[in-house]
């Protein structure tokens, strides 16, 4: 597999948020280990890694290949040990699902869930699939209608989350934010217009990510107050995926949404814009959201976003973009100070361009790729900064 080059470049965080001690700001260096990824059956090509996750013993990172005539295909691998990795089988039966690259993978009880899309038709839109995992390890595509993840009223498909109630996905649709649920990831079933969840009087809802908490699942995103042009925190919590209550979170005159939330213990985490930069949110057992730390600084150009946060070993990671670079942040302390992490190679941002994380008891996992090549590390967590 072709890998980035590697560098141990670390680019000194700005003045809005970033966690220092004293003057100096403290980096967190991981010793990065390069991984190997064994060729998915069929032609050649680059691989595009794009998400990871594990549970119960059991990893999972997705993607697809890309040919020299850059027509693609899904593409999986699993491990038992986050080391060693194999291909997983694929069967895709519809003509898109055959050029998917998968891009949300969900864990539930050791079997993975997935999303993955390819643009295409006379529009131009994703044409979105899902896709279970056989008791033989082959991810299988899931037969859906046209308009469950398309239509008139689609407007994208983004996470997937899988827990005790089975799997959710969330996203958003003309109406504004929305749910798919299904108890064994072999049928969704679409939940659109849902009171709470989608729009109404109090502004336009949108949905960004979920995860599996106490008593049902928990989503994350924004509302965009009537009248406003910036958005305000929200988070919704269900014990089905179908029925939901909304919380506005404490905010300011600044744009804010969440864009990731993960489940540190039992305290539930988001991380997403906050004004000029990045911030975070929690909300412990019993108690009302509150914003935490900031960090980093968005760029002067390019779509700013988090794309990937996860929490393990009294570490919650973060990656980010600011529309030129992606990093990647750390906390010891439930996002209330952050440090940037030395990365294992330089993060460009921009389209086709991703960057994702996974942490596993005292070990942490980075894929990064650049739009022409792929890498994929892992390293022991690092010590917390002095």
């Amino acid at each position: 597999m072709a890998v980035l080059g590697v560098s141990a470049v670390l680019l000194a965080g700005c003045e809005d948020g970033t966690a220092h001690d004293g003057d100096n700001p403290q980096p967190v260096s991981p010793t990065w280990q390069e991984l190997t990824l064994p060729a998915p059956p069929g032609p050649p090509g680059r691989l595009i890694l794009r998400d990871m996750v594990a549970c119960a013993g059991r990893w999972y990172l997705v993607g697809g290949v890309a040919d020299a005539t850059r027509a693609t295909r899904p593409a999986a691998w699993t491990s038992g040990d986050g080391t060693s990795w194999t291909s997983l089988p694929i069967a895709a039966d519809s003509f898109y699902g055959k050029q998917n690259v998968l891009y949300s993978v969900g864990c539930r009880d050791g079997v993975a869930a997935v999303v993955g899309a390819k643009v295409g038709g006379a529009h131009g839109y994703p044409r979105v699939s899902t896709w279970r995992q056989r008791g033989d390890g082959t991810l299988v595509e899931v037969a859906a209608s046209f308009e469950t993840y398309g239509g008139p009223k689609a407007v994208n498909v983004s996470r997937l989350a899988g827990g005790p109630a089975g799997w959710l996905i969330v996203g958003n649709r003309s109406s504004g934010a929305a749910a798919w649920v299904s108890p064994d990831a072999a049928d969704f079933v679409l939940v659109e217009a849902a009171p709470e969840l989608a729009s109404d009087t109090r502004g336009v809802s949108w949905a960004f990510d979920a995860v599996a908490g106490p008593g049902g699942w928990l989503a994350v995103g924004g509302v965009l107050p009537r009248g406003r042009i910036d958005r305000d925190p929200a988070a919704w919590t269900s014990a089905d995926g179908r029925s939901w209550r909304r919380t506005t979170l404490p905010g300011t005159s600044d744009y804010e949404e969440l864009q990731r939330v993960v489940m540190a213990g039992d305290t539930a985490v988001a991380v997403g814009l906050r004004g000029r930069a990045f911030g975070t949110w929690r909300q412990a057992p019993g108690a009302d959201w509150a914003a935490a730390g900031g960090f980093g600084a968005l760029g002067a150009g390019g779509v700013p976003s988090v794309s990937s946060l996860v929490a393990s070993g009294g570490w919650l990671l973060a990656a980010v973009s600011d529309g030129a670079r992606h990093s990647v942040w750390a906390s010891s302390d439930l996002g209330g100070s952050w440090h940037e992490v030395v990365p294992a190679t330089q993060l460009p941002a921009g389209a086709d361009r991703d960057v994702s994380l996974l942490a596993v008891g005292e070990r942490w996992w980075l894929v990064a790729d650049d739009g022409t090549r792929s890498g994929f590390w892992w390293a022991p967590a690092a010590p917390a900064p002095g």
